[in-house]
């Protein structure tokens, strides 16, 4: 009795959302989804009804497939990484008439697309799968993230990291792929299996969210502008930079050592009180880790080390701005539509960033696309850029000679209290998200009273199925997957940081932000 109720209320949500109309569809599908399906957890009903799912492919409209493939689909990836669990077999009883599908199916096209998710959970299928999407001529982010997905992990040899967001984007060069493989190396069994897990699950997150929003409002736009990373070029970083840059902001630096002020002789940076030196090269200033002065020769190791760091993955930072990042902001930002430009972004930071005196700072500046933005602003003299990441900063100096760079955590700013007449960071905030508040509280700290706090972040969709795609993005460093926020948080952690918001705007999921330091 119980298994007929609950086919009856299957059969029920299958029909009402044949029958809605385009103003109540998305909320019949949800409700659909719902009963089967919770954040990536399957409902006790899901495995009596997949096989009806699987037979309303027969019957459905060409506008309703779509949506019941990404949601068997989503049943299938419920059990990963196991691919023969129950609901998964049910699902997969189905391949033939996915394949008679594609047989028809027409590149680009939303149903293909929703197909080409589905798909990627059979890999004991490769074989048959690769070959009836042969006649699709799949553009090479697509056929790359569907060979990659339908792929067993090889202990051997395992292909991890340089995958996201497509396998075909990662054009390295023989020294770049043994450089990126070094981690590889030092991981165990276990660790390879987790790390190959996660970029499978950020591959079908990446999939399953492009289908999803071709499935509901059309085919993607296509991003235009991007540099084949095979083909880019790091802009030249000057040879010779000392400590000039850097000593006409000295007043407002400390030491992250202990606190003191910093010394900028013409060639050493060193903080008197605790007799520490850090490393100085082509304009960047590592105060990640500092040397004592008491062994000298350490102090030459430093330096020799952050020129050889310098260039390691040279093309990172190209990586980031031509691939990485707007594909990052389309996962998280749902700009599949093209909803935000470049334009749109450069325009917010022009308009709101408001320095009172004193210099200015990007923070978690990245390959410097915004730090650009905000030198055109305020003046590449009163500028200084901050992040972690040496081959980001490379490219960075390379753009921006004239701004000094830093090596620092954003959850650290090796800066005195109200120094800064202003703060950017943009695109960053998610990067760090369990200290978050405790990076915000950092830029209350370094802000001058009345000078502004501009930044961009993402917030979790309210879309149930968006959101589960925003948290499938898995960066190396958060084995949990990627975590977003809600407004009222970060409004809470601006307020506790001493700021008071002036304004919150962009679409969809994007948040961007204007607070000003009480």
């Amino acid at each position: 009795m119980s298994v007929s109720t609950t086919q009856l209320t299957v059969a029920d949500l299958l029909e009402d959302f044949t029958n809605a109309g385009p103003d109540d569809l998305h909320t019949e599908y949800q409700r659909l989804v719902g009963a089967l399906w919770n954040d990536g957890e399957l409902t006790e009903q899901a495995l009596a009804a997949t096989p009806a799912l699987v037979a309303y492919l027969d019957e459905a409209g060409d506008d309703r497939k779509g949506y019941v493939i990404i949601l068997l689909a989503l049943l299938a990836e419920a059990e990963y990484p196991a691919v023969d669990g129950e609901v998964a077999t049910a699902v997969r009883q189905g391949l033939d008439r996915y394949l008679d599908l594609v047989g028809g199916a027409v590149k680009g096209r939303p149903l293909t697309l929703a197909l080409l998710y589905l798909l990627s959970h059979f890999p004991g299928d490769r074989d048959r799968i690769l070959a009836a999407v042969e006649h699709l001529d799949l553009d090479p982010g697509d056929q790359s993230r569907l060979d990659r997905a339908l792929r067993t992990l090889d202990l051997d040899a395992p292909d991890l990291g340089a995958l996201w967001p497509s396998p075909s984007v990662w054009q390295l060069t023989d020294d770049e792929r043994a450089f990126n493989q070094e981690w590889v190396r030092t991981l165990t069994p276990a660790q390879v299996t987790t790390n190959w897990e996660n970029d499978t699950r950020t591959l079908l997150g990446y999939t399953g969210a492009k289908a999803y929003f071709a499935v509901r409002y059309g085919a993607p736009v296509v991003a235009g502008g991007a540099v084949s990373p095979g083909d880019a070029t790091v802009p030249e970083v000057p040879a010779d930079s000392g400590t000039e840059l850097f000593a006409r902001h000295a007043d407002a630096f400390h030491c992250p050592s202990c606190g003191g002020p910093l010394d900028f002789t013409p060639d050493v940076v060193r903080c008197d009180a605790c007799a520490t030196r850090y490393p100085l090269a082509r304009g960047i200033l590592d105060l990640s880790e500092g040397v004592s002065e008491s062994a000298a020769d350490v102090e030459d190791d430093a330096t020799a080390n952050l020129l050889s760091k310098l260039a390691e993955m040279p093309t990172m930072g190209i990586y980031y701005e031509s691939v990485l990042r707007p594909a990052f902001l389309r996962i998280a930002g749902g700009n599949w539509g093209g909803a935000v430009t470049l334009a749109d972004e450069d325009a917010y930071v022009a308009q709101h960033i408001r320095p009172v005196d004193g210099p200015v700072l990007d923070v978690a500046a990245g390959a410097g696309r915004w730090t650009t933005v905000v030198a055109e602003t305020v003046g590449q003299d009163r500028l200084i850029a901050l992040d972690m990441g040496l081959p980001m900063l490379t490219v960075l100096r390379g753009k921006l000679p004239e701004v000094p760079a830093v090596r620092a955590s954003a959850l650290d700013i090796p800066f005195g209290d109200s120094t800064m007449g202003a703060v950017n960071c943009w695109n960053a905030l998610h990067a760090f998200p369990d200290d978050a508040a405790r990076a915000i509280a950092e830029v209350g700290r370094v802000l001058r009273p009345g000078g502004t706090f501009t930044l961009m972040t993402f917030l979790f969709d309210s879309d149930p199925i968006a959101r589960y795609f925003q948290a499938s993005h898995y960066f190396p460093s958060r084995v949990e997957g990627m975590l977003l926020f809600e407004l009222d948080e970060l409004k809470r952690w601006l307020s506790a940081a001493g700021m008071t918001v002036r304004d919150v705007s962009g679409p969809g999921s994007f948040a961007f932000i204007t607070a000003v330091r009480d």
